[in-house]
């Protein structure tokens, strides 16, 4: 390749190419549908920026240019400008602060003229090249605690900036780097704390706390049996043990509680307990309040999002209503139907055909963007590749379990499909970037 005059097309994947194509001619005719009014001229509209759909195919204009530029930028520019990028990245989330506006309860949006702009949605970016870069360096030796240490540093600076700004859902999507750090020899261990942490979390809102209490002392003193000889011979065993009750005590009788109660938003606590068909304990009920006022408070507030987004994705059946024919999201029975709940617009319009048709494509998208991954030379576009697959795949299984009532409502986008300019622009950057690193793959970029 001659690499100071690249050119769009050699070496390109044109079949990432042409999934992207086909992810945001399914989003805009999503989008449409859902936003649609009868005699509204469509024509018009488009020209005129008016509508949801027309912003998001101005958008998606945009997304083409930026995506022939990159095309046309040197591989090596990306590694050079990483850490400058991220660096950018942080200060743009900083700048949220004194200049934030205040949009459906988030304070991660900065206002531009009649555009929002979210800095939390573009570091993604920044964050996947930085990483790149550091775990890329000869001097980074992973084995090390401390080189883990400064890779989930540049992970979660971002998400703790995030969740200042009330943005809680998407700080979560940082943590989905942490699957190229495993990929580079992270530690199983670790990753099964992490899980392990979760179920806790789980199991505390599940089971009354009492019992829990109970049940982990009894499992402590099970292990205490099971390997009564070893701790004759290894009095760390115990301490051990006895250390590690403490931690899973605290979390559940501390840490939750305090999470809950001082980080997390009302909303957000409430959308986890109906998750799991649990009332709120932290609610903090009015004088006078009875258990039908709580209930009928409970199924218009934030279960109402998922119940009325399972019904529309059920009344879809197999083939669908049809485009302009469905009944829930026409009619704004769906809140945020055109943005996190989308889902649920394909799965009425389309029926179950068109929701695994979607899935097909993305799961098409996430296998071709890790065989991307594993045929570069370079470990910095390896890092990046699986960086774009973490979040892609976050986003994806995040968005749609929600909208069926499998994980809580944390108000994440599905990629490419959802309405959000910032969004878009996000997806389709990182994507390119990956497709023009795969160009030269043959390089190897530090």
């Amino acid at each position: 390749m001659n690499r100071q005059n690249p050119t769009i097309s050699k070496g390109i994947d044109w079949s990432l190419v042409w999934i992207y194509v086909l992810l945001v001619a399914i989003g805009l005719t999503a989008i449409f549908a859902a936003t649609y009014k009868e005699g509204d001229p469509v024509i018009q509209s488009f020209l005129k920026f008016r509508t949801d759909y027309s912003k998001q195919f101005y958008f998606f204009v945009i997304g083409t240019v930026l995506a022939m530029v990159i095309l046309l930028t040197d591989s090596k520019f990306f590694s050079a400008t990483a850490n400058l990028g991220y660096a950018a990245g942080i200060f743009a989330l900083l700048l949220v602060f004194p200049l934030h506006s205040d949009v459906k309860g988030t304070k991660s949006i900065i206002k531009l003229g009649a555009f929002n702009f979210q800095p939390a949605e573009f570091c993604k970016i920044f964050v996947a090249l930085a990483l790149a870069k550091y775990l890329s360096r000869p001097e980074t030796d992973f084995s090390k605690t401390r080189s883990q240490l400064i890779a989930a540093g540049i992970a979660l600076f971002p998400a703790a900036l995030t969740i200042l700004q009330s943005e809680t859902g998407l700080a979560l999507v940082y943590f989905s780097f942490f699957i190229v750090m495993y990929r580079e020899g992270l530690p199983s261990i670790i990753l099964l704390v992490g899980f392990a942490i979760a179920a806790l979390i789980v199991a505390t809102i599940v089971i009354e706390p009492n019992t829990l209490a109970f049940a982990l002392t009894a499992i402590a003193a099970l292990m205490i049996y099971v390997f009564r000889r070893q701790i004759k011979r290894h009095r760390r065993i115990l301490y051990n043990i006895v250390f590690l009750w403490i931690i899973c005590v605290g979390v559940q009788r501390f840490a939750v509680p305090y999470i809950f109660k001082n980080i997390l938003q009302k909303h957000q606590v409430e959308r986890i307990y109906d998750l799991f068909g649990k009332d709120n304990p932290y609610e903090e009920k009015k004088e006078g309040e009875t258990a039908e006022d709580s209930k009928k408070k409970k199924e218009s507030g934030s279960s109402y999002n998922v119940r009325q987004s399972k019904i529309a994705i059920g009344s879809g059946r197999i083939f669908g209503k049809g485009l302009l024919k469905a009944t829930q999201t026409r009619y704004d029975f769906v809140p945020e139907q055109r943005t996190d709940f989308i889902f649920c617009t394909v799965g009425e319009g389309f029926g179950f055909t068109g929701s695994i048709v979607l899935l097909g494509l993305y799961l098409i998208l996430l296998f071709r963007i890790v065989t991307i991954a594993e045929r570069q030379r370079s470990t910095f576009s390896r890092c990046y590749a699986y960086g774009v697959a973490a979040v892609f795949f976050f986003h994806i299984a995040i968005n749609v379990a929600m909208t069926v009532g499998l994980a809580p409502v944390i108000g994440i986008p599905l990629p490419f499909i959802s309405y959000g300019g910032t969004s878009l622009l996000t997806f389709t950057i990182m994507l390119f970037i990956l497709i023009r690193l795969d160009a030269d793959r043959q390089m190897v970029l530090r």
